[in-house]
């Protein structure tokens, strides 16, 4: 920006030249000198940002500090007139009612309007105001990234306490306190305005969420967290970034799941527990189907995803879902990638998208692959689960470790004999070798979800062993064997012998995946 400001001139910036900053860049450039006049509207709004516990406002009140400084050195001229706006203005801000005001303070005292919103500059120029917009600028260094090397999933930061690391990779990792000094908040505060100010300037920054108490910024790479008080006991500041963008290649799949996902999943929910590389493997997921000639979208909180300009990324913080709903359904994807599904109207509109034909990717926190489908029950009917999910990926240290496929069937669920008995059941299999492992069906007025795998016999050697290690473990019992479940009856004045190997028999369930019933005769 090579542009230099005469000292006689008369300089109004708006709000957002204050909050980004701008203004004391300038002087300290050495660019500006002269009058510069902040109208209260700009104070209040600050002030309204500021009270709502915004970092933004903050962030204003300490440029216009900076100002009041170089005032009092004799830099520049400062001073703060114009009348106090409404409250319906401050109110509407955002469509624009402090903006105006501005523009016709600018244009009354024939001043300069400094600001860093397009729209803003665009309609001072239509008006007849001479206008200095300021560009987002290039990506500068944060000091943020001074507390991150190629070993650093996450950093924490806190007033009082010595920088903390999070250095290794999914899975394998551990928590380094590095030996600097504590914190101040002094410094903490400056870290965030910092963040701030650059995401407002930089075209990949975004304030995703900024409330009483915190804010969540993506900056590039970076995500983070910023807490104050009275949300938090003190300032504190988390920032994560990913360590490898991998491709779907780089996790050598299985043929039959490549197959799987190029041509029937349209159902797929990717699961894990936090730090296992969930988003990581979605964005690899919509990087493929994007290379088969595939539109993906995505819905994240925050765009914490590197994806290509091809992928349109949307956030559910500047809009209702909705909106979202609209778009996608009128924008007609092949593929919507969904990250990070918590709330009921997440999975609603999840299911919605599906339901509509379009193909889903939702990413879910669990820490085991059925606890993924769970997510589901109670939030829609138990028939259409097959039709929102057809396929179960679970990660785990950064790998696929599981993988479900689901499907509705109508038979006599595992364990029960009665014919009449029979009903509608959901069917989790593992994919890779078609093994059943879980049912999912309704019992009276209850949904159960019941481990038919760990009950179900793996053959006749297992039975045999179960058979004989309870023989010596309870001489004198009656062991029998029904379809492939161990009948154990015991005479009751062995009770009392019995009670003290109960914990080791239902051991043995588990380690030969052998069902033993027991009857007391």
């Amino acid at each position: 920006m090579g542009i230099v400001l005469a000292s006689e001139e008369i300089y109004v910036p708006d709000t957002s030249a204050i909050i980004e900053g701008a203004i004391s860049r300038l002087i300290e450039e050495g660019r500006l000198r002269g009058r510069i006049v902040i109208h209260r509207a700009v104070l209040a709004e600050i002030e309204h940002q500021a009270n709502q516990g915004r970092a933004t406002g903050f962030a204003g009140l300490n440029e216009i500090k900076k100002l009041r400084m170089y005032a009092s050195k004799g830099i520049i001229e400062f001073e703060i007139t114009g009348e106090k706006p409404r409250p319906s203005d401050i109110k509407y801000a955002e469509s624009g009612a402090i903006d105006a005001l501005i523009r016709d303070y600018a244009f009354q005292v024939g001043g300069v309007l400094i600001t860093g919103d397009k729209v803003q500059a665009l309609v001072a120029e239509a008006i007849g105001v001479r206008v200095i917009y300021i560009p987002p600028e290039k990506p500068s260094r944060l000091r943020l990234e001074d507390f991150f090397d190629e070993t650093t999933m996450s950093i924490h930061l806190k007033e009082g306490v010595p920088p903390i690391v999070k250095r290794g990779r999914p899975g394998d990792w551990e928590y380094v306190e590095l030996p600097d000094k504590p914190l101040t908040r002094d410094e903490l505060e400056a870290i965030a305005r910092e963040i701030i100010e650059e995401a407002r300037r930089r075209h990949d920054g975004f304030i995703e969420i900024d409330r009483r108490g915190s804010t969540i910024v993506q900056l590039g790479r970076y995500r983070i967290v910023i807490t104050r008080p009275p949300l938090s006991d003190g300032w504190e500041i988390t920032a994560v970034h990913p360590l490898k963008k991998l491709r779907l290649e780089d996790y050598n799949l299985p043929t039959k799941l490549i197959k799987r996902l190029s041509e029937k999943a349209e159902g797929i929910l990717i699961a894990g527990a936090p730090g296992m590389g969930k988003t990581t493997f979605a964005q690899a997921l919509a990087e493929y189907y994007m290379s088969q000639g595939k539109i993906v979208k995505t819905i994240e909180s925050p765009r914490d995803m590197q994806l290509p300009d091809k992928i349109t990324q949307y956030s559910k913080n500047y809009a209702d879902l909705g909106e979202l709903h609209d778009i996608l359904l009128l924008s007609r994807p092949d593929y919507t990638v969904f990250d990070e599904m918590r709330d009921d109207e997440d999975f609603k509109l999840y299911t919605d998208l599906r339901l509509a034909g379009i193909g889903m990717i939702g990413v879910v926190h669990a820490t085991t692959p059925i606890d993924a489908i769970q997510r589901f029950i109670g939030r829609v009917e138990l028939g259409m689960i097959p039709s929102l999910i057809d396929t179960v990926v679970f990660i785990r240290n950064g790998q696929v470790d599981k993988i479900y496929e689901v499907r509705m069937t109508v038979k006599l669920p595992t364990g029960l004999r009665e014919a009449e008995l029979a009903r509608p059941v959901i069917e989790v299999k593992d994919f890779l070798t078609g093994e059943l492992e879980y049912e999912i069906y309704t019992f009276g007025e209850q949904t159960v979800v019941v481990p038919v795998k760990k009950f179900k016999a793996v053959g006749e050697g297992a039975v045999a062993k179960v058979i004989n290690i309870i023989q010596r473990m309870l001489p004198g019992v009656e062991v029998n064997v029904e379809d492939s479940m161990v009948i154990v009856t015991i005479p009751r004045n062995m009770i009392r012998t019995f009670n003290k190997k109960i914990k080791r028999i239902r051991r043995l369930e588990d380690k030969y995946n052998v069902r033993i019933k027991l009857r007391f005769a």
